[in-house]
């Protein structure tokens, strides 16, 4: 089975899709890579959800990608005697770091002394996803005097936040470092990184995985975008975080900051997924918004590799039709033919490097020709990856001996990730890709494929082969051009 759709859907699993049959009517619907949240469950529950998708992928026979969602450094005041205040505007509140007290009218626990640390007069702390404001008067290093800008109900351990200021502490907390640990373990494919701040934090935990899953940079911190282009180079994917982006940064800017870093990301060829809040009122009904709609078809048109479900699909009471929605608002999309040309003018300009050109020739070609898909034979993911930055109007065939780049691909956009064994040769692999092409339902006989690949085979980015072949018959199939260099990229 091939999707008829380019862009990708990530789906989050939780309560309401942890059984069998719900996970495999949601990949059947539409969902190519499944979310864990390690904010929420236990290892146990994520261990079986794990379990039954790569059941799943057995039974299918196709790859499934799983991304695993690290809850990054949270941070949260403490709780209260009563459960819950009413703050007024203008009233004084203080903040310190006296956890063993129940807050009250008039203070409340913020066991978090990196924030006191990086405190001045003037700053602003944003509570409960920004609907309640604090401004501090006088800090020290363990108490803030606030005065209340924007009141409200505050209760037991809201979120923090304190937009325009980069705070002294990693992005991996202890319980990060453990969960990242396990999930290593259970052979995941997918690393989300929250709160992004620095291009150090890609590093740090890319250190840790050693290459055992590749690494997602989640940016919804207003730090991130100012080394946006070093941390999209350094990491390997990126996720447009848009619910505590929204929080610390004025909404009417958030807009502009997604199509900033997916034009960013479609210029550098990474991967891109944009997040949060995508069809929220699938939560609790069967229909979306015509705004939700639009807010998914305006990513497409853009040409962003993935979109994602969070509570729609985890806590929701349709996360089926969540996905089915999802699905059908992308073919429409881009059965429109101004998506074509918004992928032209989105696409930006190529780098001068050989895999880069080999994506471009690849696009000119299949353009010129006319073909009926592209192949990328690829060890590591690159020469797909390549190819996927150029938006080609044809299906991209990943193929791969390997399992894990299989899965992985499931998450980039267009790619079709086909699991196949070691080549010895052009011609050998030349074959495998006109067969793969019929099989799937790609191509048909008479046809025309394009094909790029790394020499020597089984190299990691050695994007260096563009071969162009008709299928048919093995006997009479007529290689229509080959092109190679030398060089290594």
């Amino acid at each position: 089975m091939h999707r008829h759709r380019k862009a990708k859907i990530v789906a989050t699993l939780g309560p309401a899709s942890t059984d069998a049959a719900t996970i495999e009517s949601m990949f059947r619907a539409g969902a190519d890579v499944f979310r864990l949240n390690f904010s929420h469950g236990s290892h146990d529950d994520h261990k079986a959800r794990l379990e039954k998708l790569r059941a799943l992928e057995r039974e299918l026979g196709r790859p499934v990608g799983v991304l695993v969602d690290l809850q990054g450094p949270k941070l949260r005041i403490g709780t209260f005697s009563e459960g819950a205040i009413t703050l007024a505007a203008g009233a004084p509140f203080r903040l310190d770091l006296d956890a063993t007290r129940s807050g009250d009218q008039a203070r409340v626990a913020l066991p978090h002394p990196e924030i006191f640390a990086a405190l001045q007069r003037g700053t602003r702390l944003l509570l409960d996803d920004g609907r309640i404001e604090l401004e501090v008067v006088r800090y020290t290093a363990e108490t803030a005097e606030t005065t209340v800008i924007n009141g409200g109900v505050l209760s037991d351990r809201k979120g923090v936040n304190v937009p325009g200021v980069v705070l002294p502490l990693s992005a991996l907390t202890d319980k990060d470092r453990k969960d990242l640990a396990f999930a290593l373990t259970l052979g995941v494919d997918w690393i989300a990184l929250s709160f992004v701040q620095r291009v150090e934090d890609i590093l740090e935990i890319k250190e840790i995985i050693q290459g055992r899953a590749s690494v997602v940079a989640k940016l919804e911190k207003p730090a991130a975008i100012g080394q946006l282009e070093p941390i999209i180079r350094e990491a390997d994917a990126v996720m447009v975080a848009r619910g505590d982006l929204g929080v610390e940064m004025p909404a009417e800017q958030v807009p502009a900051i997604q199509k900033r870093i997916v034009r960013v990301c479609r210029r550098l060829g990474k991967p891109v997924i944009v997040a949060t809040q995508m069809l929220e009122s699938m939560v609790s009904a069967p229909v979306p918004t015509r705004a939700e709609a639009s807010d998914v078809a305006t990513a497409i048109y853009d040409g962003v590799d993935a979109v994602m479900l969070s509570a729609e699909s985890a806590s929701g009471k349709y996360p089926v039709e969540a996905v089915t929605m999802m699905n059908d608002i992308i073919v429409q999309t881009e059965s429109d033919p101004f998506h074509a040309e918004s992928l032209t003018v989105h696409r930006g300009q190529a780098q001068a490097e050989i895999a880069d050109a080999i994506g471009l020739a690849m696009r000119n070609v299949a353009e010129l020709l006319d073909v009926a898909a592209t192949v990328a034979y690829t060890s590591s993911g690159h020469s797909a990856l390549r190819m996927a930055r150029e938006r080609p109007q044809v299906p991209i065939i990943g193929m791969t001996p390997k399992l894990a780049t299989a899965r992985s691909l499931a998450l980039v956009w267009g790619v079709h990730a086909v699991l196949t064994h070691d080549v010895a040769g052009v011609s050998e692999m030349t074959d495998f890709a006109c067969a793969t092409a019929m099989r799937e339902g790609l191509a048909i006989s008479g046809q025309t494929i394009v094909i790029a690949a790394g020499m020597p085979f089984g190299t990691s980015g050695t994007t260096n082969l563009l071969r162009i072949a008709q299928l048919g018959d093995a006997s009479s199939e007529r290689e229509a051009a080959f092109v190679e260099t030398s060089s290594r990229t």
